[in-house]
């Protein structure tokens, strides 16, 4: 399959994970963001793992426990905490740092070479997402700062772990196993810092089984394959499509106004992508770490 295709499959991840604020906003009950992060991840893993029958074996066992942390339960969890604690556009423009990140942890790790168009691009996305959803009222917290920051991190080693270690196995059953993985690990928390939800409406249904079976099974399957067959930074840069996803839906959906900074946002993010993918096209793909 050609680059393309496998840049345009990858993609859709982020575009549909740009839904998710509509889908919360319109169908899911309010105040449980831990609980529906759970039930997110681990019906959809379930019913991936049901499909592969297959465990990990060995030392893949702390791997996908590891993996599984950094890409869905620590990551939303602490994405979760900079979402109260801070406005909804300073929490967005603090995971814009995710690719930066990514860059760095992709030299140490893989050795990946570090491409001064990448660094323009990453830079550009930041700039893209401030003037999507930044505005003059923002307030700023340490704490929600902290978590903000530490969620990006979280996201970004996620990434280059995923590409480190590829086992032996197909990219369904690998993402099986994180989903699998994450939302066991979201279980104590939501049992510790949540109440018990009321009664699930068909609306709450409907929307917990988008954000599961597509949200979460269909993209972060499309999001491994990526991985797998793209270099980490290539993959973060395509994360930047996630708000102007949302800000595209909140307006069509949602009757959200849409002013000419966001238009111009919007043309910096998709630059800041096609400059990510330039820098990388040429980058060397680096060996694989299999057992």
């Amino acid at each position: 399959m050609s680059r393309s295709t496998d840049l345009l499959l990858t993609a859709l991840a982020p575009a549909i994970w740009g839904s998710t604020y509509v889908v919360t906003t319109l169908l899911l009950p309010p105040g449980y963001p831990l609980t529906m992060a759970l039930l997110r991840a681990l019906p959809a893993g379930l019913l991936l793992l049901l499909l592969v029958r297959q465990l990990p074996q060995g030392r893949w066992w702390g791997r996908v426990l590891l993996l599984g942390a950094l890409n869905f339960s620590l990551f939303w969890s602490l994405l979760f905490v900079a979402a109260y604690r801070l406005p909804g556009g300073v929490a967005a423009t603090l995971g814009a740092l995710q690719p930066l990140l990514v860059i760095g942890l992709a030299r140490l790790s893989l050795g990946t070479p570090i491409r001064s168009l990448a660094i323009v691009g990453a830079l550009a996305g930041m700039l893209g997402v401030a003037l999507l959803v930044l505005t003059p009222q923002a307030t700023l917290d340490p704490l929600g700062i902290a978590a903000g920051l530490l969620s990006a991190l979280s996201m970004a080693l996620g990434v280059v772990l995923s590409r480190r270690w590829q086992p032996p196995t197909s990219t369904l059953t690998f993402t099986a196993w994180q989903l699998v993985a994450g939302g066991v690990l979201l279980i104590p928390l939501v049992l510790l810092l949540e109440p018990t939800p009321p009664s699930l409406s068909l609306p709450n249904l409907a929307g917990i089984a988008y954000l599961s079976l597509i949200g979460a099974a269909f993209t972060y399957l499309l999001w491994f394959r990526g991985i797998a067959r793209l270099e980490p930074a290539t993959v973060s840069s395509l994360g930047f499509l996630s708000p102007v996803s949302a800000v595209l839906l909140g307006w069509g959906l949602l009757q959200q106004s849409l002013s000419p900074l966001q238009l111009l946002g919007m043309l910096v993010v998709l630059g800041s992508v096609w400059l990510g993918q330039l820098a990388q096209r040429a980058t060397p793909q680096p060996v694989l770490q299999r057992s």
